[in-house]
C-alpha cells in the first residue's frame, strides 16, 4: 500500500481531466491507482494474476464500491502472452504499483511490459516500488529487454513527506517512482 500513494498523488497532480487516456494497471491488487485514474476521467483496464481469482474479484468489488462497474478486469500471468493480453486495445499508460516485489518475478513483469510496448510503441509504464534490498536491481533486465527508465523524484509532486494525506504512509520506507519506456522513446523527467 505504501507505493500506491506515489502513483495516486502523481496521477491526481498531473492528469485529472484527461479523458482520452487508456490506463492499464498490472498487479492491481486493491486497484487504488486505477480507480483514481478512472475517477480522474481516464479509461481504465485492471489486471491481476490469472491464477488468483480472489484478487480479480477484489478488483471488481473495489470498482463496484467506487461506482466504476464499467471498468474491465482481466486475469494475466506475467511473462506469458495470453489471449487477454493480445486482445487489449491501444494503451497509453501502464500502471504498476509495487509490482517489483519479488526478484523472481522481475523478468516476467518486464517481458509483459516489453510485449505491450512492442504493440503500443508510445506507451509509458509508470511504476512505484518500495526499496526492500539494495542488492535488488532491474537495470540488467531493462538493458536485456531494450527498455529504459527515468526516476521521478517524489518531491516533484509533494510525495516525499513522512506522512501523506493524514496517513503514516510512506513513513520511513524508501519509495521510488520511475517511468519505463522502450529505449528509443524515454520521456523527460522535467515534463509537467
Amino acid at each position: 500500500m505504501v507505493c500506491t500513494y506515489g502513483h495516486v498523488l502523481w496521477f491526481w497532480h498531473n492528469t485529472c481531466g484527461f479523458t482520452e487516456t487508456l490506463c492499464f494497471q498490472i498487479g492491481a491488487g486493491a486497484s487504488l491507482p486505477g480507480i483514481v485514474a478512472a475517477k480522474c476521467g481516464a479509461r481504465v483496464i485492471l489486471s491481476d494474476g490469472a491464477e488468483t481469482p480472489n484478487c480479480l474479484d477484489n478488483c471488481r468489488l473495489n470498482c463496484q464500491i467506487n461506482n466504476l462497474e464499467d471498468v474491465p478486469v482481466v486475469g494475466l500471468t506475467w511473462g506469458q502472452i495470453s489471449p487477454d493480453l493480445v486482445l487489449l486495445p491501444q494503451i497509453d499508460i501502464i500502471l504498476g504499483s509495487d509490482v517489483f516485489y519479488e526478484p523472481k518475478d522481475f523478468e516476467d513483469i518486464l517481458i509483459t511490459i516489453f510485449y505491450l510496448m512492442q504493440k503500443n510503441p508510445h506507451v509509458l509504464f509508470w511504476t512505484t516500488y518500495q526499496e526492500r534490498s539494495a542488492d535488488w536491481s532491474i537495470e540488467a533486465l531493462l538493458y536485456k529487454w531494450n527498455l529504459k527508465c527515468v526516476h521521478i523524484p517524489l518531491k516533484t509532486f509533494n510525495a516525499n513527506e513522512q506522512h501523506l494525506a493524514g496517513s503514516s504512509l510512506p513513513g520511513s520506507h524508501t519509495v521510488h517512482m520511475m517511468i519505463i519506456t522502450l529505449r528509443t522513446s524515454i520521456p523527460s523527467a522535467t515534463n509537467s
